[in-house]
């Protein structure tokens, strides 16, 4: 009888997945009354204060706060909440002349841009914005500046910070928002931490100093970690990385996640920027391609099962809010009213339906799951494992040895097939959990990627 009442349980917490694409987030995608975010016990995942998991989820809005007007502010957040978003990630001096350009209200940020001199017009702006996303349930993962301002490089600048008048701009920022319950922040913005560290430890340490309420971290450059820099230091509660938009296989996965999860003492880590859909491969059109929601997936589950806390989508146009009307860089082909509903933006919210559905805290990853030897580094499944359970990502569904073994105390395991096109499950059997299990997926070659669930009975 508790067999059988533990499979009927089974099938009731697969409902939600059946025909999952089709389904929208409920109300707020996240329940602020659960406190403030804060780091889970075990130091791998973020966790609402009353201990309830949290899933970031993010998208790459950077130009939100720059060029949209209040009806597509509503649109492209209305969007994101009923995907399942969690995380909007955008920036205060952005990097599309943000000094320069202003808003729809014809506001620029700073007055003479002077960060000791902000444009309480503009910043009233930002309020609303953020205001709107808490109605629906959104965190803001908020970017003081985009990093031509402090380390130019490429973009269009001008720097304009140094080691003072960043901590008393981190100041001003972290008084102003330290109580609003939807705030994130990230330091950075596409650079070398290790270029002007004493200007990021300075806004980071300003911020931080009037604001305690809310976790912080750092967007690097593409393919690199703020682990790598600031791992030690006590503002970063948890390390983003930049997967980038070069890289198609799991090596690069291997470099930053494995590297990051490793790390004493322990954090988080997370992709904060990767592939994004409708990017050209490298930025390379015509040699290489673009990428589509299979390269999403891909990347969505490769980061998951080998250790990241949450993940953050991006896609090409939407980032930049392509319009006729405004110049595309990189190549973007599409306006972003067509783009937020890419097919990859809506399999996002299917990792996030899985996820929560299973024991949240007690998840690791775990290759020793796999016995085939992988030797394609565009082919390589990942294995997790939690209290009762294991996914295993097939990402072009080829066929894969793996261990029933692997699940601590375990004498049965159900076994069935989650795809992550649509969310929807479909049993396979129960078996023994010893040996080895061939696993063969309904159908294989690309864009047929596959999680193997092992759920123990």
């Amino acid at each position: 009888m508790k067999t059988l009442l533990l499979t009927c349980f089974c099938y009731m917490i697969t409902f939600p997945f059946i025909h999952a694409q089709e389904v929208p987030w409920q109300g707020k995608s996240v329940d602020f009354s659960h406190g403030k975010l804060t780091i889970s016990q075990n130091g791998r995942f973020l966790s609402h204060i009353d201990g309830t998991p949290f899933f970031y989820l993010g998208d790459t809005a950077w130009e939100l706060l720059h060029l949209l007007n209040e009806t597509d502010v509503e649109k492209y957040l209305e969007n994101r909440r009923t995907k399942g978003f969690t995380v909007i990630q955008t920036v205060i001096l952005s990097e599309f002349d943000g000094l320069t350009i202003p808003n729809h209200n014809n506001q620029l940020p700073l007055l003479k841009n002077n960060p000791d001199k902000p444009n309480e017009a503009y910043f009233k702006w930002i309020d609303k914005i953020i205001q709107i996303a808490e109605e629906k349930g959104l965190f803001i993962g908020l970017l003081p500046t985009w990093g031509d301002k402090v380390d130019k490089q490429w973009g269009k600048g001008p720097v304009i910070f140094n080691k003072t008048n960043a901590f008393k701009y981190g100041q001003f920022l972290g008084n102003r928002y330290k109580n609003y319950p939807n705030i994130i922040w990230i330091n950075g913005g596409d650079r070398n931490g290790g270029n002007n560290i004493e200007v990021w430890d300075a806004l980071a340490e300003g911020i931080k100093s009037k604001d305690p309420n809310h976790l912080m971290t750092f967007h690097p450059l593409g393919e690199e970690s703020s682990s790598t820099w600031f791992h030690n230091r006590n503002w970063l509660d948890f390390n983003s990385f930049q997967s980038g938009h070069a890289q198609r296989s799991y090596d690069i996965y291997n470099y930053l996640v494995v590297r990051d999860y490793n790390k004493q003492p322990i954090k988080p880590c997370i992709d904060m920027e990767p592939r994004y859909e409708d990017h050209p491969v490298c930025w390379l059109p015509e040699t290489y391609g673009w990428f589509d929601d299979v390269d999403v997936r891909q990347s969505l589950y490769w980061s998951l099962f080998s250790g990241t806390c949450g993940y953050t989508y991006g896609c090409h146009p939407v980032w930049q809010f392509k319009t006729d009307q405004r110049t595309p860089l990189g190549f973007a082909r599409h306006n972003w009213q067509e783009a937020i509903n890419f097919t990859g933006a809506g399999d996002v919210i299917h990792a996030r339906r899985l996820l929560e559905s299973y024991d949240y805290y007690s998840r690791v990853p775990d290759q020793s799951i796999i016995l085939w030897e992988q030797k394609f580094a565009t082919n390589i499944a990942v294995a997790t494992r939690g209290n009762g359970y294991a996914f295993v990502y097939l990402p072009n569904g080829y066929d894969m040895e793996v261990s029933l073994e692997r699940i601590p105390g375990a004498k049965q395991l159900m076994l069935k097939w989650f795809n992550p096109r649509t969310g929807e499950i479909t049993p396979i059997k129960t078996i023994p959990a010893k040996g080895k299990y061939w696993a063969k997926s309904p159908k294989a070659g690309r864009g047929n990627d596959w999680i193997l669930i092992m759920e123990a009975i």
